[in-house]
């Protein structure tokens, strides 16, 4: 780490809990980047959270490239609060600090779409293309404002509660007409998302930020961008002159992806032509021709009792077990999907599906009661449940994957899911939602959510899969492991979604 570096570490942490401009309370760090940092703070005069962006003043710059920097930040905030529109993130304030612009905005406690694609995971195309459509929603609000955004990546998506997706960071944002702060031959943003025209030093537009959320939805259903390469310079030069890497994952999001990816920016969708593929290809793939967005459930309906009933008692037993493999209910295989073993094979939840070969490390295991096969780690042991659900633990004890079965199936995963939140939040106050929302799993209805809790001596987070169709069955995937070791577990989701298979 460079002497700079530690001075922003060690500046960091003695910020916590520190008053900026007399009103905002630094609580926890919740971000980093190579511009600044990212605080959760008590709004002390509207008693509310809010996000803060502290930027950072490396030593290296000289006092022109500080000054460009920070006028840099000072035009995000403006630019931002230019465009109000629920797939954006809302801009409150900005203050100084120290002679530092710090941006106040609003604090959207989730994951980003690229703390989803991490090392090389993907995601279902369905699922893909909806967040397209808040991406798309996004763009298209900011262009109407004349802001161009000019760093569209996985890392400033963020994927809220409620089905929401948020395009935040406009840190290099541009307004139509404004100075583009940059020296002749200075390229700023990431390169895996810039586009070829910005490459060449010609003028960005909002085609530019089309190119960069091709490249975002490519990512995201194939588990990579499609020009990366070895080097920053080999990288912009096959983005100028290759073609992309073939998709093998994409489904239906295939031609829209092609089209955004078109070289020349004449040739690509607008952002109004890139929603209706968009929507043309998550209505034939996921809903059976209904329209996004209409609702398949109402997620604040109760379940009938006796199936409530079953379900909170799971959560007790769950979150109340010394191993902490038993967590309540938790997001889903879905949710780092397609990450190591390729996409799901499509499979209805009431016919088997051809399993994936089961890897080196790995052993199929079947379960009369529930109707299933999946595989599981070798050295992983079951463990006594109920009669509608296997759960197999690691030695430790501490991390461990469960699969349920609910028979009749209710109006739908989300609003069970919804119907355990509701009880868990009263019983265990240490939860913390991360994310929770609709999708779809093997062509029929899913939920995915993914939460955090303390346990005795450690904090776990814990991540489920519901799939099925009411009247019928509905399925549960869930894992939880230790929060630390988080990263180690998740194949493990991965590997036993890749190999489950129905016969009931």
């Amino acid at each position: 780490m460079t002497k700079g570096a530690h001075q922003t570490e060690d500046r960091a942490v003695s910020d916590e809990g520190r008053l900026l401009a007399g009103r905002y309370r630094l609580t926890e760090r919740i971000g980093r980047g190579g511009m600044g940092t990212v605080w959760r703070a008590e709004d002390e005069v509207l008693a509310r959270e809010v996000a803060l962006k502290q930027l950072h003043a490396p030593p290296h710059l000289s006092d022109d490239e500080l000054a460009t920097r920070y006028e840099r930040t000072r035009r995000e905030a403006r630019s931002a609060a230019r465009v109000v529109h629920p797939n954006v993130i809302v801009v409150h304030d900005v203050v100084d600090d120290g002679g530092r612009p710090c941006i106040v905005m609003e604090y959207v406690p989730a994951p980003t779409l690229g703390d989803l694609l991490k090392d090389g995971a993907a995601l279902p195309y369905e699922e893909v293309a909806r967040i397209g459509l808040g991406m798309t929603a996004a763009l298209a609000a900011a262009h109407t404002a004349g802001v161009l955004h000019r760093d569209v990546k996985p890392g400033n998506v963020l994927l809220g509660t409620g089905d929401r997706v948020v395009l935040t960071d406009f840190g290099i944002a541009l307004t139509d007409g404004s100075s583009t702060l940059t020296r002749t031959g200075e390229m700023v943003g990431s390169i895996d998302y810039m586009a070829p025209e910005r490459i060449r030093g010609h003028r960005s537009g909002p085609a530019s930020d089309l190119w960069s959320l091709g490249v975002t939805l490519f990512q995201a259903v194939e588990g990579r961008p499609p020009f990366r390469r070895e080097t920053a310079m080999e990288t912009a030069y096959a983005i100028t002159a290759a073609p992309h890497e073939p998709m093998r994952q994409a489904g239906r999001l295939q031609p829209v992806i092609e089209a955004l990816l078109t070289k020349d920016p004449g040739g690509r969708p607008s952002a109004e032509q890139t929603r209706e593929a968009l929507t043309a290809a998550l209505s034939d793939g996921t809903r059976g021709g209904l329209p996004p967005g209409r609702p398949e459930a109402d997620p604040s309906r109760p379940r009938s009792h006796g199936r409530r009933r079953r379900r909170v008692g799971r959560a007790r037993l769950v979150l109340g077990a010394t191993a902490a493999v038993l967590a309540t209910a938790a997001v889903t295989a879905l949710l780092y999907a397609t990450g190591h073993h390729g996409a799901s094979t499509p499979a209805t939840a009431t016919t088997s599906a051809t399993p994936s070969p089961v890897p080196t490390g790995y052993h199929l295991v079947h379960d009369r009661r529930l109707g299933v096969s999946f595989p599981v780690p070798d050295r992983w042991k079951a463990r006594a449940g109920a009669g509608d659900e296997v759960t197999y633990a690691d030695p430790t004890g501490l991390a461990g994957i469960t699969i349920g079965m609910v028979e009749p199936a209710g109006e739908s995963p989300m609003a069970h899911f919804a119907d355990i939140e509701t009880n868990t939040k009263v019983n265990y106050p240490t939860y913390r939602r991360l994310r929770m929302q609709r999708t779809t799993f093997r062509g029929q209805p899913a939920a995915i959510w993914e939460f955090t809790f303390q346990g005795r001596a450690r904090l776990f987070r814990a991540a489920d899969l519901g799939y099925g169709r009411e009247g019928g069955r509905e399925y549960d995937l869930y894992l939880s492991a230790p929060d630390a070791r988080w990263d180690t577990f998740r194949p493990v989701l991965d590997t036993v979604r890749d190999g489950f298979t129905t016969t009931g």
